[in-house]
């Protein structure tokens, strides 16, 4: 054999004997294919959260109709301030003396009786009670009724508010006259009947 040719043939094992190590092809990665985004980045490039929703800019009016065959009329206007909602009442065709007024929980009024309002609105579970003392949030009073049937009444509510879906909020609730006055007593004043009913709503 050549010597040439011997020498070639033997280049391997002497490569091996010595420790070489043949020299490895790089590898070249798929093309179309990236490393995985970098967490704070995408983190960083997430979408803000809504911002919140705003109280009502405008008052709130509501038609108050008659309930248990009453021949009550009347009106209300919900105004959203700076510690509340004051709220102002004008009633006509109502029982001489005083007449109880609360915001009840349900935004319906479609009961003949207005039961449909459910109880008083009480999102702190209180005691019933008047104005100046511990109340449900919705107890606004009495109303005084002149001999003529008409009335008037206004209050602010302190911790109530006009935002829409917010625990305390007013909106999609109801304001109902009864027919007697609140007397304060439990649970919900001794005030009768429900003779006027209006769903407290934005306008759509």
């Amino acid at each position: 054999m050549p010597r040439a040719s011997l020498f070639a043939s033997l280049l391997p094992l002497l490569l091996v004997a010595c420790g070489g190590t043949p020299t490895a092809e790089p590898v070249t990665p798929p093309t179309g294919t990236s490393a995985p985004a970098d967490t704070a980045a995408t983190v960083a490039s997430a979408a803000p959260s809504a911002a919140p929703i705003a109280a009502a800019s405008v008052p709130v009016e509501v038609t108050i109709e008659a309930r248990s065959s009453s021949k009550l009329k009347g009106s209300a206007t919900f105004t959203s301030i700076a510690d509340g909602v004051k709220v102002a009442i004008k009633v006509s065709g109502a029982p001489p003396g005083k007449v109880a007024t609360h915001v009840h929980e349900t935004g319906d009024c479609s009961a003949p009786d207005g039961k449909s309002a459910g109880g008083h609105f009480n999102p702190g579970k209180h005691a019933h009670g008047l104005p100046n003392g511990e109340r449900h949030l919705g107890d606004l009073g009495n109303i005084e009724i002149a001999a003529d049937g008409t009335g008037t009444l206004e209050i602010t509510v302190k911790g109530a508010n006009l935002t829409p879906g917010d625990i305390t909020s007013f909106l999609d609730r109801a304001i109902i006259v009864h027919e007697k006055q609140d007397d304060g007593g439990q649970p919900v004043g001794n005030a009768g009947g429900r003779i006027g009913c209006g769903v407290i709503a934005l306008k759509k």
